[in-house]
């Protein structure tokens, strides 16, 4: 058969320590930025206008900023102008942390800002502080609406990695392209083969998190 190379050797096994790597920058950074995401979205609620300011002008960066650039400018750039001589894992998981908790920072905002002015009213009807009545009752709601686009954000993250190999780190597609060079000459449609190899990866990851985003969201409305 056409893919009969993907079965040869440690192939296989080279590419799940390729999935191994990504899954790793992808759970370290999501790990990362679910207390920074929570913080900024919380902050972003302040009636603080230089504090929310400063908040608007970092989200519309990283939002600006394509993926790739800023791992360039992690990666290169703090080597050129800091001297400092991060790994490519190091890079990745500091990018993805940072756009994460950007994202999740944002999604927080949204959810807190959407629960109606009645829910407060109603909590300090019942004798609770503001304290209290955030905690109590307008944060478990907001948890509710936020989870189902959270789990969306994470599954754009575990794709994103792939953008790790132009930086060098060995994820599954860096392994998936070295298996077709090195395979180029005896298996012509070997590329084709192996991205599809790929894809069922990524699909395996992603297609289980999908699945659980809409479940979250028919559970919440």
């Amino acid at each position: 058969m056409a893919a009969d190379f993907l079965l040869q050797g440690e192939t296989i096994s080279r590419l799940l320590v390729g999935l191994s790597v990504t899954l790793r920058i992808s759970l370290v950074s999501v790990a990362l930025s679910l207390p920074m995401g929570v913080l900024m979205g919380v902050l972003f609620t302040r009636r603080n206008p230089l504090l929310r300011a400063v908040l608007r002008v970092y989200l519309e960066f990283i939002r600006v900023m394509p993926q790739l650039v800023l791992l360039f400018i992690v990666f290169f750039g703090s080597a050129t102008m800091l001297g400092l001589n991060f790994s490519g894992e190091v890079a990745s998981v500091i990018v993805f942390t940072a756009w994460g908790s950007a994202e999740l920072g944002d999604l927080v905002r949204a959810a807190i800002e959407s629960i109606p002015r009645s829910q407060y009213d109603s909590a300090y009807a019942l004798a609770l502080s503001r304290r209290q009545a955030f905690l109590r009752v307008i944060l478990p709601q907001a948890v509710r609406r936020l989870l189902p686009p959270s789990v969306n954000l994470v599954t754009r993250i575990v794709k994103t990695t792939s953008l790790c190999m132009l930086i060098g780190v060995v994820e599954v597609v860096r392994v998936g392209q070295q298996i077709i060079d090195f395979y180029r000459f005896d298996y012509p449609y070997g590329a084709l083969w192996t991205y599809a190899a790929l894809g069922l990866l990524y699909f395996a990851i992603c297609w289980p998190l999908s699945l659980l985003s809409r479940w979250l969201e028919k559970r919440s409305s």
